[in-house]
């Protein structure tokens, strides 16, 4: 926090705090996204219901700490899926109720957030720097970083490398269809192809794939993409056949977070995805049963 106060070592701040709790950083901005779209749900909820105003008053507290700790962290997928989760939240509050009513109830809410993001951006610079700059910097150089100089400071976290491993992961998935290269050889592979072709910035570091469905393409083959979107897009079908914005929120969150990182491979993305899963199922089954039931 002193760092974050004294715009010290900006650019490693969400990562020393995310080890500082024993946790991979991108890992705990999946599980702080979702509880802050959990936490703005209820706090347009409260104002529909007409709740009681201290209890407005801490729901709407909790919904600022989780959005500040959000920015802490500061994982750029995480900071999109929380405003594309918020729209989700809105959109089916205002189907459900009337739109004026929502938008006046809504706004000082907005405003809150606004100020928020502006303080924080304030005490935070190279937050603009990363996400204008620094994402997107170096994007001619794909599968030639060592052409940069120094790429573990200019690109280490920038998406040119994530789609340069990306590129290697696909070459070698093509390689080795239909079966690809088995589960205990993913990563030894890839490492070993990135040292074929030359890549010694992504041999140096052995990055893994971040991507779930390219990992499961190159262990598996044709077979591993499929069960990994057969999973995810399970839980959008809930979401979807449900109307319900929370689990919609939580599909979205989960299925972009597997796009650039592989949490199941992770024990804490499969326990997170499958302990919400499994509420998901259960409220599901239990929505059908009211239906057949004609309740």
């Amino acid at each position: 926090m002193n760092k974050y106060l004294n715009a010290i070592h900006l650019w490693e701040m969400g990562y020393q705090f995310g080890n500082s709790v024993g946790i991979h950083a991108p890992a705990l901005n999946m599980h702080l996204a979702f509880a802050t779209v959990s936490a703005f749900y209820f706090v347009i909820k409260s104002f529909k219901d007409h709740e009681k105003s201290k209890l407005k008053v801490v729901r709407i507290i909790i919904f600022i700490l989780s959005f500040f700790f959000v920015l802490f962290v500061n994982t750029r997928m995480a900071l999109v899926n929380v405003f594309i989760g918020f729209l989700i939240v809105l959109f089916y509050a205002v189907k459900q109720d009337n739109f004026r009513k929502i938008a006046l109830k809504g706004a000082p809410i907005l405003v809150l957030l606004m100020a928020v993001l502006f303080l924080f951006v304030q005490k935070d610079p190279y937050m603009k720097e990363k996400y204008s700059s620094v994402s997107f910097a170096y994007m001619d150089k794909v599968g030639k970083l060592d052409e940069i100089d120094h790429p573990e400071v200019k690109v280490f976290n920038s998406l040119v490398t994530r789609v340069s491993i990306w590129k290697s992961a696909w070459e070698l998935s093509l390689k080795n269809l239909p079966f690809g290269v088995g589960a205990s050889d993913g990563k030894p592979e890839l490492n070993k192809y990135y040292k074929e072709t030359n890549q010694k910035f992504l041999a140096k570091y052995e990055f893994p794939t971040h991507n779930q469905f390219l990992d499961f393409l190159l262990k598996f083959g044709i077979l591993g993409p499929i069960v990994v979107a057969f999973y995810i897009f399970t839980i959008g079908y809930l979401g979807y056949d449900l109307k319900n914005a929370i689990v919609l929120s939580f599909f979205l969150i989960f299925f972009t977070s597997n796009l650039v990182d592989d949490f199941l491979l992770r024990f804490d993305g499969i326990a997170f995805s499958g302990f919400w899963f499994s509420i998901f199922g259960s409220y599901w089954l239990q929505s059908k049963s009211f239906i057949v039931n004609g309740q």
